[in-house]
């Protein structure tokens, strides 16, 4: 019972990952505009990203409790070009892209910085969701945003919950992802 527990809330993640960002990113091709979509709010959201898989793949975790991350990390890094090409220039993305990059070398070079990144997880989540909504109070525009996919996250939120217990006892993450829920 407990694996097939376990191998549901793998694969539904992996499943509503991989299609988890595609309702934000059609809502912003169909209005034509990144309006109501936080630059701040996405680059701190790659950045917990980068930090959540750069922990797992340090301390060896088993690949299916982090595969979602590369999912999600190429559907966010396709919403920040999205953002700078209807803001008017794409090529303003390039130092964002080259400071994520280099920072999965900088997070693993010593352990103390991948779980004090690790530990500042729960800020850096709460602040993109903090900055998205006033974003969206400053815009009055919710058009580029879905509902659907803020829905679909707090459901993985919720599997990697069972998932990091059941496969590592890993409590650190936990708190980590019960704070991504809210």
């Amino acid at each position: 019972m407990e694996a097939a527990l376990l191998g549901l809330c793998n694969w539904s993640t992996l499943g509503v990952c991989a299609a988890l960002k595609l309702p934000q990113i059609s809502a912003v091709l169909a209005a034509r505009s990144a309006r109501g979509l936080s630059l701040p709010s996405l680059l701190l959201e790659l950045a917990g990203f980068l930090v959540f898989l750069r922990y797992q793949c340090y301390y060896g975790y088993p690949p299916l409790t982090y595969l979602e991350y590369p999912i999600l990390i190429a559907q966010d890094v396709i919403l920040l070009l999205c953002i700078f090409h209807f803001n008017g220039n794409v090529k303003q993305a390039t130092p964002y892209v080259a400071v994520l990059g280099s920072s999965w070398f900088v997070l693993a070079l010593q352990k103390w910085i991948i779980d004090l990144a690790m530990n500042f997880c729960t800020f850096i989540s709460a602040a993109s969701k903090f900055a998205q909504l006033h974003c969206l109070w400053k815009t009055r525009d919710s058009g580029a945003v879905s509902a659907l996919t803020w829905s679909l996250s707090s459901y993985t939120c919720a599997t990697r919950i069972i998932t990091t217990l059941m496969t590592t006892n890993d409590f650190t993450r936990k708190a980590m992802m019960e704070e991504e829920i809210l």
